[in-house]
């Protein structure tokens, strides 16, 4: 049956005029996305395909290019609109940060580092630069590849720190391999790099790790 011979209340767009994207699903979401079906199957019926051959929203969400056109009812225009629904979500919640104090903020912080950070099949290793009254002045990416001493440069943060007149730093960075638990290589950096921009009056108010559920905080566990 298609989607226009459905209830009103039922359909997907009206549904979200009536009370709000927050109470669609994630196949009713996708379908508004996707705007069409293919042959024999609507909008919501490919959307519920998908999520099940993806495994979930976030998976379809974080697809390589080639995964995701791949899959059925997809391509590339797909792939570049979403890309770009991604990053104006992305740019939105910057916006929101830079408005008012991250410490007031941590739900946003996170979710920051979470839209850029997860999914990825390499670690990178990012910073949000704040101000003196810790509103945010840039989140840059800074390093990628596996996270050690070796990699992470003390003098490389200092200095985007510096040039940015940063008076605090969130750090932050994601495990491939989905498990946020911080290992003896994040704590250690985590050490490293705030001696380092301590002796320059830079604060390192927490460190955010992204994997596949929620973030974990430095901060909140009561490690920096």
């Amino acid at each position: 049956m298609a989607i226009t011979d459905w209830p009103v209340g039922e359909r997907p767009r009206e549904k979200l005029l009536q009370r709000g994207a927050s109470a669609l699903s994630d196949a009713e979401l996708l379908a508004i996305f996707l705007r069409t079906g293919v042959a024999g199957k609507s909008a919501v019926d490919l959307s519920r395909e998908l999520l099940q051959h993806f495994g979930s929203l976030r998976a379809l969400l974080s697809a390589s290019q080639k995964e995701f056109c791949g899959a059925l009812g997809l391509g590339q225009a797909k792939y570049c609109q979403l890309q770009a629904v991604l990053e104006m979500a992305s740019r939105h919640t910057v916006e929101a940060l830079s408005q008012q104090s991250v410490l007031d903020s941590a739900a946003l912080v996170k979710r920051l580092a979470k839209s850029r950070l997860s999914g990825l099949e390499h670690e990178v290793f990012a910073a949000f630069f704040l101000d003196a009254q810790h509103q945010l002045l840039n989140f840059e990416t800074l390093f990628r590849g596996t996270l050690d001493a070796a990699s992470v440069h003390p003098r490389e943060l200092v200095k985007r720190a510096l040039a940015l007149n940063a008076g605090a730093v969130i750090l932050a960075h994601n495990h491939p391999s989905g498990i946020a638990a911080p290992s003896a290589s994040d704590r250690e950096i985590t050490r490293v790099l705030s001696e380092a921009l301590g002796l320059l009056d830079i604060r390192v108010l927490d460190h955010i790790i992204v994997g596949s559920a929620e973030p974990f905080s430095f901060c909140e566990h009561g490690m920096i």
